[in-house]
């Protein structure tokens, strides 16, 4: 071997040595630390939208729609600048078991982040009531007019559902048709957003058994009289009554008729037989108008109930005064009777009423 071969197999060997090191070091950054990097920066990225830095900013409301997919929330929270991030989001919530958020309306705030945001969103929305008023003695008519005064309800529905068996009343006749006249507890109803019609009409026919069950409505026999034939002398008496003193005088005198035979001749049963709620007063004419809800020509209770009853009509239907009164009429300012046992003595309570300007 010459020297000169041996100065090239001395030049050649270093030579592969130093280029194969740089690839060694590429390998080594490409499969290695580059996805290091990038994992470490992404996952630094995924906690930082889990927990921003900071605090909250500015609250606000959002609103979460019915049917809407646990993609559809985060991004609207994004939108919103709850969260940065609608995949992080989506990502934490199904790996938490949260795909089913609530609909509804949800106090947030600016840049709370993914994990706080879906812990607001597990607690549920925040539920806003309005205040609905239903006086005793209204008819269904006039409830249905009153839950159509509620934003967002309507009182065509309202009625349907009081007609359709939405919702029955235990206290409703096996085999009697679906209507719910008597059977809705008058009361002041705390109506969230998501209670609807029938919703509405479910909770006053359960909160007039429940107090009607309390008040021991359910095994009364008074005067021999069923529950919902004593609910229907509770709604005469709610309807006829003004002062709490005479509701069971009242209700003495209607058991005493119907003992009697004799028709009740009460005008609040002609007024709701009419259909309209505004009507003050009857004729000579409405008295002799057949049908089922006339007192004067018929003997014995209207077929339904004519309104809504208080608790202290419920009572005094089931506890009325032992009298032997036949007849009452109006005597003061207040409301108040005057009753009378015989037909002459109700004439005189007629002209003093007459007298005092009270008919």
């Amino acid at each position: 071997m010459t020297i000169h071969d041996v100065y090239v197999e001395t030049d050649e060997r270093p030579s592969r040595r130093r280029r194969s090191r740089p690839r060694v070091w590429l390998v080594v950054l490409v499969l290695v630390v580059l996805p290091l990097a990038f994992l470490t920066a992404g996952g630094l990225w995924f906690m930082g939208q889990l927990d921003p830095p900071g605090a909250p900013g500015d609250e606000l409301e959002v609103r979460v729609a019915g049917g809407w997919s646990v993609t559809r929330i985060g991004e609207e929270l994004a939108d919103r600048d709850v969260i940065g991030s609608p995949f992080v989001f989506s990502v934490y919530s199904r790996l938490n078991g949260q795909t089913d958020f609530q609909a509804g309306t949800y106090d947030l705030r600016q840049d709370m982040g993914v994990r706080d945001a879906v812990e607001a969103l597990e607690a549920g929305p925040r539920i806003d009531y309005l205040e609905l008023a239903v006086p005793p003695g209204k008819w269904i008519l006039e409830v249905a007019e009153l839950v159509g005064d509620v934003p967002e309800r309507s009182e065509e529905e309202f009625l349907q559902a009081t007609r359709n068996g939405s919702a029955r009343s235990k206290y409703l006749p096996p085999g009697a048709p679906p209507n719910l006249e008597g059977l809705l507890w008058p009361d002041t109803y705390q109506v969230s957003e998501t209670d609807d019609e029938i919703a509405i009409l479910a909770e006053m026919v359960a909160l007039f058994d429940e107090r009607a069950d309390a008040l021991g409505l359910a095994t009364a026999t008074t005067e021999g009289r069923t529950p919902y034939e004593i609910i229907t002398v509770a709604s005469l008496i709610e309807a006829e009554a003004k002062v709490d003193a005479d509701r069971p005088l009242i209700a003495s005198v209607i058991y005493n008729r119907l003992r009697a035979e004799m028709p009740l001749q009460i005008d609040a049963s002609l007024l709701y037989a009419s259909g309209d709620p505004a009507k003050q007063s009857i004729t000579e004419a409405d008295q002799q108008a057949p049908g089922p809800f006339n007192t004067y020509v018929n003997v014995g209770l209207p077929p339904t109930p004519i309104g809504s009853v208080s608790e202290a009509s419920l009572i005094a239907a089931m506890q009325p005064a032992q009298s032997e009164f036949l007849f009452y009429v109006i005597a003061g300012d207040d409301g108040h009777h005057a009753f009378a046992e015989d037909f002459d003595r109700h004439q005189e309570n007629i002209e003093a009423a007459r007298a005092a300007g009270l008919l």
